[in-house]
Formats: structure tokens, sequence, C-alpha cells
């Protein structure tokens, strides 16, 4: 039988959105949303707000356990 600590995600999902001038990432199970001007600045600073958004609060509230991870999304629009 399965534990409830086994049950937790280790992996936060998170879309990137490419526009003319930024990129912006939105988490899909957090309320963490930032932008960056290149891929590796977009990157960064999710994880920065990631950080400080889990900073001091209890993972399992969120159903994650350590160590975590970030799977990425990139959406292109598809100009037909």
């Amino acid at each position: 039988m399965a534990t409830k600590r086994s049950l937790r995600r280790r992996v936060i999902h998170a879309i990137l959105h490419p526009n003319s001038k930024v990129y912006t990432a939105e988490c899909v199970e957090l309320a963490v949303v930032t932008q960056g001007r290149t891929l590796d600045e977009v990157v960064q600073n999710l994880k920065e707000a990631l950080a400080l958004y889990l900073e001091d609060e209890d993972l399992a509230e969120f159903g994650l356990s350590l160590p975590l991870r970030v799977q990425l999304r990139l959406e292109l629009p598809l100009n037909l």
C-alpha cells in the first residue's frame, strides 16, 4: 500500500509563453508567474520565484516533497 509521502509530487510544471519582447513562465499547480528577456533569464527568475513562494511553507500542504524539480513546456504559436 502506498504511503501518503509517496503520493506527493516532486515535479512542478510550468508553461513558457514567448512573445515579441519577453518570455512568460506560468506554473500549472502553483500561483507563480514570472518573466524574462531570454530563456535563461526566465528560467532563473522562475527558480527564484518558486523558492520565494515555497519558503517557510509546508510542502505537504501543496502535495509536494523534496527533492523538487521543474518541468518546463514551451508553447509556440502556430501561424498558418
